[in-house]
C-alpha cells in the first residue's frame, strides 16, 4: 500500500510505454477499468474481504459478474483473465471471521461466470498466505505439509472447486517472514546462495525457504489428492525498510537469487519446471503491511520498486521468459527505469 496513489490513466499509460502485459488489481475500481479498456493488458480483478459475505448471496454475486467483469467484456473492453475473490482470508489473525463466508463467495462468483458465458475463460480463485499449511513441528519437512487442520474442510472444499473448474491455486510466499517470526532462523535459508546444512528430505536437499514453502504446498495438495492442480505465486518479495532484515542490500540478494531462477525455468524438487510468479513490486510501496497481526500490530514495511534494487545486468542472459511483477501505484513515477526488464518479461501489475 502506498501513501499516494498514481491516477489510473498515467498508471496504464505507463504499463504500455514498458511493455507491460498483465494486471493484478486488489478491487474493480471503474476509473481503473476504464483506463484499461483497450489496452490488450490482462487483468484480475478482485473481491475485498468485506465484501466475500454479501457475495453467499448468488443474486449478489451475479449483479457484480455483471457490474465489473460482464461490463467490459466487448471488443476493445478490459482482458479480464481471472477474478480473485478475497486477499488471504484465512490469516489466523483475522479469527475465522471470513471462515464460513470465502467459500460460498467463491463458488457463486465461479458459477455467476458460467452462467454468464465467461467461465471457460475468466476462472475465480482465493489468494491465499501461506500459513494455511504446514508440516508438523515432529517431521518439519516438505514432504510432510498437510492444510492447517482448523481450516481443513473449508480448504478442501476450495481445492475441489478450483479443480472442477480447472482453476488454479494462488499463494503468497514472502520469505522475509521467516526471518521476522523468529530471530534464531538461519538468514542464508531465506535466500538462495546455498547452505552448509539443507533440509533433507527424502534424499532431497532443499536449501532455500522458497523452495521449502512452495513444495510444501505441493504436498498439502497431493494430500487431498490434487498434486498437478496449477500453482500461482501470487505475491513474492523483499521489504527495504520497517525490520532489521528489511533493507535494500538483502532486496538485491534475494532478487539475484530468485530471477535467474525462474529465468531457468528451475521450478522446485516437486515442481520442477515453470512456475507463474508474483515478484513485489516494481514501484515504491511504503506502508505494505505483511505480517500475520491484528491490524493495529501488523507489521508496517517499505517496498522499494523492484526496478530500484535489481541490477541491470541480472536480467542479461537470455532470460526469455513470462514473468508477473507485483506492484503498486505510487507518487513516485520518475523512480520507473525498466529498459532491462521489458525485453524479457512481461510484467504484472498489483493496484491498491
Amino acid at each position: 500500500m502506498a501513501t499516494h496513489k498514481l491516477p489510473p490513466k498515467v498508471v496504464v499509460q505507463m504499463l504500455n510505454d514498458n511493455g507491460i502485459k498483465k494486471v493484478k488489481l486488489f478491487d474493480a475500481e471503474q476509473s481503473t477499468m476504464s483506463a484499461l479498456a483497450g489496452t490488450e493488458i490482462e487483468v484480475m480483478v478482485a473481491i475485498p474481504n468485506d465484501q466475500l459475505s454479501a457475495m453467499g448471496s448468488y443474486d449478489r454475486a451475479k449483479e457484480w459478474v455483471r457490474r465489473n467483469v460482464t461490463r467490459y467484456n466487448f471488443n476493445g473492453g478490459v482482458n479480464i483473465k481471472y477474478v480473485a475473490v478475497g486477499n488471504e482470508p484465512f490469516l489466523t489473525s483475522y479469527n475465522n471471521s471470513f471462515l464460513n463466508t470465502t467459500f460460498p463467495a467463491l463458488q457463486n462468483i465461479q458459477n455467476a461466470l458460467n452462467e454468464a458465458g465467461v467461465g471457460d475463460s475468466i476462472k475465480a480463485t482465493v489468494p491465499l498466505n501461506a500459513d494455511v499449511y504446514g508440516s508438523p513441528e515432529s517431521n518439519p519437512v516438505p514432504s510432510a505439509g498437510r492444510f492447517r487442520t482448523d481450516i481443513s474442510y473449508q480448504m478442501n472444499q476450495i481445492v475441489q472447486f478450483l479443480n472442477q473448474n480447472k482453476a488454479p491455486f494462488t499463494i503468497n510466499i514472502y520469505p522475509f517472514l521467516s526471518l521476522y517470526a523468529n530471530e534464531h532462523f538461519p538468514v542464508d535459508y531465506a535466500f538462495f546462495d546455498g547452505v552448509s546444512n539443507p533440509i533433507v528430505d527424502n534424499g532431497i536437499p532443499y536449501t532455500n525457504v522458497f523452495d521449502a514453502n512452495f513444495d510444501t504446498l505441493v504436498s498439502s495438495l497431493r494430500a487431498v489428492g490434487l498434486g498437478d492442480m496449477p500453482i500461482i505465486v501470487g505475491e513474492v518479495g523483499w521489504p527495504t525498510d520497517g525490520d532489521r532484515n528489511a533493507n535494500i542490500n538483502y532486496a538485491l540478494r534475494f532478487y539475484r537469487g530468485l530471477l535467474p531462477r525462474l529465468a531457468g525455468n528451475r521450478g522446485t524438487p516437486l515442481r520442477p519446471g515453470y512456475i507463474e510468479v508474483y515478484l513485489f513490486g516494481l514501484l515504491d510501496e511504503d506502508i505494505k503491511s505483511i505480517a500475520p497481526g491484528p491490524e493495529s500490530e501488523r507489521l508496517e514495511l517499505q517496498f522499494r520498486g523492484l526496478a530500484m534494487v535489481t541490477e541491470s545486468n541480472i536480467s542479461q542472459a537470455n532470460c526469455n521468459f513470462p514473468i508477473q511483477i507485483a506492484v503498486s501505484s505510487s507518487s513516485k513515477l520518475s523512480q520507473l527505469y525498466l529498459p532491462f526488464l521489458t525485453a524479457f518479461f512481461t510484467l504484472l501489475l498489483l493496484l491498491r
